[in-house]
């Protein structure tokens, strides 16, 4: 059994709070921690609710070495878990190389001035994090982080080589609202509205956002505009799968949310450069998430449900083979699990289920990992049983 610091109090650390609190055989004390120790102290107290079991809370600057150094020294744990923001990766990472302890995260780094997605700032910790005899695992949410670990099951048990690969992300959900976004709006509309890129023969092609479109059928959902963008995982995947010969990224999204989109980009709200307002300096990125619905709020009367998966092509025995391997979850049986919808409930799952397999010894090594590393079979082997079930079938169309 062992300590484990939850770093972030929104949608995803509620799910991760809630599913560690479930499994006190590997997660004997929990602490969640916060800028706003107040969201702490809430999801805490649906904790007790939920699963009966009380979780420690704190207040912490993620953003501040000596803070989370005190915090980690004086709680002692095992592993963090980060589950805040990508721009706090690296301050997080410092804090638990000074105090040894391994450490865990959903999405590589993001510099607040610049929307890049990159792993080459926490790859440059490999030599420190061994040296430290420490873990960290990068990139343990679903899409980065299951889509990888489903990528590796299928280079283990389906393919001698991998050719193609195209991770598709369907949110086939209702919300109700006008215009919202599933997780932080400040990072997702960075990610959507930046260029897009995918790996072709050995080099990135570079692509405007939205530029290529296809209609995909989703098991259970049907047919969906898809949008080919960048992704993190990309990168990690076509390093550690070098027979990949291409690697695309799919995203579903609506009509509505599209125009919605157009119209904050053209008025210049979806900008993370600094203006003048009223004598103050603002970011009218951060303005616009303020006003916009807080995702952790979007769970109630949310229907429908996600899907979200990877179709390969590659060889096996010399022949040709196709493989499609998936999981969808419910945005409303999510919510009544833990209190949250479907996108936080399948970041946050994968997220505890990274950390069971560090402290049960399944996972693990000195130095800076991504999870397809990593052994597939014990993760996806409980996966299921932590409430996100997959699917796999074989000599399938992939559409794409």
């Amino acid at each position: 059994m062992s300590k484990v610091l939850i770093i972030g109090a929104g949608g995803v650390g509620r799910v991760t709070a809630v599913k560690c609190a479930q499994h006190p055989e590997v997660f004997s004390d929990i602490m969640l921690a916060s800028r706003t120790v107040s969201k702490c102290d809430d999801i805490a107290a649906d904790v007790k609710r939920k699963t009966g079991r009380d979780i420690r809370t704190a207040q912490v600057d993620a953003e501040n070495v000596p803070q989370l150094v005190e915090l980690i020294r004086s709680f002692g744990p095992e592993l963090v878990i980060h589950v805040a923001l990508p721009y706090q990766d690296l301050t997080i990472m410092d804090a638990c190389l000074e105090t040894g302890v391994h450490y865990l995260d959903t999405a590589n780094y993001e510099p607040k001035e610049e929307a890049k997605f990159e792993y080459s700032w926490q790859w440059a910790y490999q030599d420190r994090f061994k040296e430290a005899g420490i873990t960290a695992i990068l990139g343990c949410g679903f899409d980065p982080g299951v889509t990888s670990i489903f990528t590796a099951r299928a280079a283990k048990h389906h393919f001698d080589e991998i050719h193609y690969l195209d991770i598709v992300d369907c949110n086939g959900g209702d919300h109700g609202k006008a215009f919202a976004t599933n997780f932080n709006p400040e990072i997702n509309i960075r990610e959507i509205t930046q260029n897009g890129k995918y790996w072709e023969n050995g080099e990135w092609v570079e692509t405007k956002p939205f530029e290529f479109r296809k209609e995909l059928n989703y098991p259970g959902i049907g047919s969906r505009s898809s949008y080919l963008l960048y992704h993190e995982e990309l990168e990690s995947l076509v390093k550690n799968f070098p027979t990949i010969k291409r690697a695309r990224f799919w995203m579903t999204f609506g009509d509505e949310y599209l125009t919605h989109l157009r119209v904050i980009q053209n008025i210049g709200m979806a900008s993370i450069e600094p203006v003048m307002y009223q004598g103050m300096e603002i970011v009218p990125l951060n303005f616009l998430k303020a006003v916009l619905p807080d995702p952790g709020s979007l769970g109630d009367n949310y229907s429908g449900e996600t899907s979200i998966g990877c179709r390969i092509r590659g060889i096996k025995d010399g022949k040709e083979k196709t493989y499609y391997i998936w999981n969808n979850c419910s945005h409303q049986a999510a919510f009544d699990e833990t209190g949250a919808q479907g996108v936080s409930y399948t970041t946050g799952v994968p997220a505890m289920t990274g950390a069971m397999m560090l402290l049960q010894g399944k996972w693990g090594g000195a130095g800076v990992f991504n999870v397809e590393e990593f052994n597939p079979d014990p993760f996806l082997d409980v996966l299921g049983k932590h409430g996100l079930e997959w699917h796999e079938l074989t000599g399938v169309d992939l559409e794409l």
